[in-house]
């Protein structure tokens, strides 16, 4: 029985994807992705959509584990976990161009930041007001 674990990663947000061989269910966080709103259903679904088109049918489970950031950050992180599996666990190269030919963010993490905050000031940019009258 295969058993890969791969993370990916989008601002704060951190996932853990496992994948292992099954018969197609994918989880996040133990619950089936139809609670999730139908736009970030799509975002998710869209590495498995391109995997299906280049391999045909899977048979693999995939167990996602999202922490920290925000919605769209987790929904985003676990879709570079869930690309990453697939490649690591299929080890086919067609898989992988075609990831990187619809969106190199499938497999590439996003690794922008919030801009630090400024010493002996509040915020990361905006310059103090100053009155010369």
């Amino acid at each position: 029985m295969n058993n890969i674990v791969v993370t990916g990663k989008r601002k704060t947000a951190i996932a853990k994807a496992t994948i292992t061989d099954g018969k197609g269910v994918i989880t996040l966080n133990k619950k089936p992705l139809s609670f999730l709103p139908n736009l970030q259903q799509l975002e998710i679904n869209e590495p498995l959509v391109i995997a299906k088109d280049v391999i045909g049918d899977f048979n693999f489970d995939i167990a996602i584990r999202v922490i920290g950031g925000g919605t769209a950050s987790q929904v985003e992180a676990a879709r570079l976990a869930i690309a990453k599996s697939i490649v690591k666990y299929t080890g086919n190269e067609d898989v992988k161009r075609a990831f990187i030919t619809y969106d190199k963010n499938l497999l590439i993490a996003d690794t922008r930041r919030k801009e630090a905050c400024k010493p002996g000031d509040s915020k990361a940019r905006a310059m103090r007001q100053t009155s010369f009258r």
